[in-house]
């Protein structure tokens, strides 16, 4: 089978059959139907293509952590952080944006977590898609993605994968996981921790270990997500009029939240008189 078409499974995906803990009456498995199969046709890359507020809060937050590490200099200069502000564009960004992500790099600035630390690898958050990671499980193959924000190591030689985090959100100790199993495959030899970090509010997540047999769990969990997404995926490329069944909505208060709200028949949005 060819590289390109083989099954693929990712934290991401998994979130999209399963959210965090307390957020599953606000889970909608149509959002998945549209995001991955449906996702070319011209109304739904059209809005795939739009990243939401949070979403682009996110991406700019690790952009200026970036910046500030290319130019470590932007750290101790009085207007590095509208420096940083002008390379990440955020002119061109709504008022809200451009606030947040203010308060981001100020916040960055007074506390700088990875001054002092060698860092092995540091995204800027729009490389997109990473280089898949291929797994065999049994007897099936499928490529596994995790995109790391961060590696960095101490005096020990211990790995630390720190993934930044922005908004309230708790923190989903499943993607820990998932990246410490992206990691006993990219560094078989060194030993890893993970750990999350709020670029707001400062919060630490507690730090994020795994034995072996914990990570094929998740690596079995990982399989079975790939196998039941490529079924569905099979399922509506064979009855493409059977969408809402094989992709069940969950119509609610996220409807409003939701980036396909405009095309989804089963949408529940309140208009504005």
């Amino acid at each position: 089978m060819a590289k390109n078409w083989l099954p693929f499974a990712s934290y991401n995906l998994w979130l999209q059959f399963a959210p965090a803990i307390g957020q599953e009456h606000l889970h909608c498995d149509m959002k998945r139907g549209f995001a991955k199969a449906r996702n070319k046709e011209p109304q739904v890359k059209a809005l795939l293509e739009q990243d939401t507020i949070p979403q682009q809060i996110g991406m700019l937050a690790q952009r200026g952590v970036y910046e500030f590490h290319q130019n470590t200099d932007l750290l101790h200069q009085l207007d590095g952080v509208q420096q940083t502000a002008e390379i990440l564009q955020l002119s061109q960004k709504s008022l809200e944006i451009q606030e947040r992500v203010i308060s981001i790099l100020k916040n960055y600035r007074d506390n700088p977590i990875l001054v002092g630390k060698n860092i092995v690898q540091l995204s800027r958050g729009d490389e997109g898609y990473p280089e898949p990671i291929l797994i065999r499980e049994g007897n099936y193959l499928f490529k596994f993605y995790a995109a790391i924000d961060c590696i960095f190591s101490l005096t020990d030689d211990t790995l630390h994968i720190l993934d930044f985090k922005t908004g309230k959100s708790d923190f989903d100790l499943r993607q820990g996981y998932i990246y410490l199993l992206a990691a006993s495959y990219l560094y078989p030899q060194r030993q890893t921790i993970a750990i999350f970090y709020n670029l707001e509010n400062g919060k630490w997540s507690p730090q994020i270990s795994a034995t072996s047999e914990t990570l094929k769990c998740f690596q079995i969990e990982l399989t079975l997500i790939a196998k039941r997404h490529q079924k569905d995926l099979s399922s509506y490329r064979n009855k493409t009029a059977e969408f809402s069944q094989i992709f069940p909505p969950n119509p609610g208060v996220m409807c409003s939240f939701c980036s396909f709200n405009s095309i989804c028949q089963f949408s529940i949005c309140e208009v504005a008189a």
